[in-house]
């Protein structure tokens, strides 16, 4: 009895420790330690550059194009925000998240830097209708880290990049490939 009894316990504790990673919890060290090594030979980044690169290459994807390939080169952070379906409302429960990397923002080690806020979303729907639904996530993203949370404007940028920048070895209409990513830019002028 007791066997069957520690068997159905581990059972259960192997099924509540597969959550997915997109569903753990966010430190803020976490989050510091994977934006703050900026190094001087980091490659500068021109966000009007890469606006034009994705217009220019919309439906055809842009990872090995050169802006984005510098883009990928600098150290960034995946952020778990859920919004409401097709829309641009950033669900109630993923404030604590954008509280998390406000407070990140505003500490010592990040609070000099400028950061890029990129969205994506996934290759359901038109290419069109997700790039704009994308970037208008990623301004929503930016609109409540300065006015709920007060990081400075000055230190963001919102893009967003539709599905043209899926996850490597992911399906390009998996849900995984509906993201935020944070990017570190490097120090703010």
């Amino acid at each position: 009895m007791n066997t069957r009894l520690l068997s159905r316990g581990l059972a259960l504790a192997l099924l509540l420790g597969a959550v997915p990673a997109s569903a753990q919890q966010m430190s803020e060290q976490q989050l510091v330690g994977s934006l703050r090594n900026v190094t001087q030979a980091a490659p500068a980044v021109d966000v009007g550059v890469l606006v034009q690169e994705l217009e220019a290459n919309a439906g055809k994807g842009v990872a090995d194009l050169p802006a984005w390939h510098a883009l990928a080169q600098l150290p960034q952070f995946t952020l778990d925000v859920e919004f409401e379906n097709d829309s641009v409302g950033i669900e109630p429960e993923s404030y604590r998240t954008l509280g998390v990397i406000a407070d990140a923002l505003h500490g010592p080690l990040l609070r000099d830097y400028k950061f890029l806020i990129v969205g994506h979303t996934n290759a359901t729907g038109d290419a069109r209708h997700n790039l704009k639904l994308s970037s208008e996530r990623a301004d929503a993203i930016l609109q409540a880290l300065t006015t709920t949370f007060s990081v400075p404007g000055s230190h963001l940028i919102a893009i967003g990049v539709g599905q043209e920048l899926p996850l490597e070895g992911t399906d390009p209409k998996a849900a995984a490939n509906r993201r935020v990513q944070l990017v570190n830019l490097g120090i703010a002028q």
